[in-house]
């Protein structure tokens, strides 16, 4: 099959046919090629040592384009205007690691510090927060299940939570709300039996429950390109995605974030990540919360 048969088929969303055989070796230059892909679509700098993951990663997808060779996925790559495929490479090398209240201290914070004052605002205009590179959707969720101790049910009108990512795969599965059972094993028992219900089938799953999910929008956002216009916001939470970036991407990222942010918003970052090196107005308050300043 060349590669004009090929990619009509693909975008007409035929099934793939796999290649009879691929060649797994992943040369120099289709390295440099693929990690330079990657850079200029997502930010995400990828050095030369991560060949065997790269490889790994993608050689599933190469067979089910029909490509034997990773030269020709390379080429594929090239030739796909839409940048559809480059999306789904992303996602197949993309470390989608995550967890409810992972670094528990930072929703601490958010109850404790960041939403009280906002309360009384709150009544005429919602609080806005963002998610940004929410992944599966955990952290989006658990920053619900906060807002709805805070506010019960009338945060459906005093809350408003964007929730980003740049691959579409994880989007809709966080959308879907559903997990692993052993994915809530470590929540208290309170959160389990108030913010999740067990399906009917199968029984190792459990499903976030609507009024929770409505708190959330997902969407489809890239940290390179401008934040989403609108009110300003109250809070970011932008975590574990600027280790990825190199420094310079890391200050353009920030930056954007910053401008997003109200007079006094705060931004949360990981605890693996620091702004010590980088250019911006925020002022360190916690371990990786960052406040704008509210003059």
């Amino acid at each position: 099959m060349d590669s004009l048969a090929r990619e009509r088929r693909d975008r007409a969303g035929a099934r793939p046919v796999a290649a009879t055989s691929v060649d797994a070796s992943l040369s120099d230059r289709d390295l440099t090629a693929i990690l330079r892909l990657v850079y200029e679509k997502s930010g995400i700098a990828l050095h030369r040592g991560k060949r065997a993951l790269v490889a790994a990663r993608l050689q599933k997808r190469v067979t089910q384009t029909g490509c034997a060779t990773f030269g020709d996925y390379v080429r594929y790559l090239r030739s796909d205007a839409t940048g559809a495929e480059l999306t789904v490479l992303l996602d197949a090398i993309a470390t989608h690691h995550t967890a409810f209240f992972r670094e528990p201290q930072h929703f601490e914070f958010l109850a404790r510090v960041v939403l009280p004052p906002l309360r009384a605002r709150a009544e005429r205009a919602p609080i806005l927060g963002w998610s940004a590179a929410c992944s599966s959707g955990e952290e989006p969720y658990t920053i619900a299940m906060i807002a709805f101790e805070q506010f019960g049910h009338a945060a459906a009108e005093r809350f408003r939570l964007l929730a980003s990512d740049l691959s579409m795969p994880v989007l809709e599965r966080a959308a879907r709300g559903v997990y692993r059972a052993e994915r809530v094993g470590g929540l208290p028992r309170y959160f389990v039996l108030k913010y999740f219900e067990r399906p009917f089938s199968p029984a190792n799953v459990v499903q976030v429950v609507d009024p929770l999910k409505r708190l959330v929008e997902f969407r489809q956002l890239n940290l390179l390109d401008p934040p989403p216009p609108g009110r300003p916001l109250d809070f970011i939470f932008c975590r574990n995605a600027l280790i990825y970036f190199d420094r310079d991407t890391q200050q353009r990222v920030v930056r954007q974030l910053e401008a997003r942010l109200a007079p006094g918003g705060y931004l949360f970052t990981s605890h693996s990540e620091s702004l010590n090196s980088l250019a911006h107005g925020l002022t360190w308050v916690a371990p990786a919360v960052y406040r704008r300043d509210a003059a």
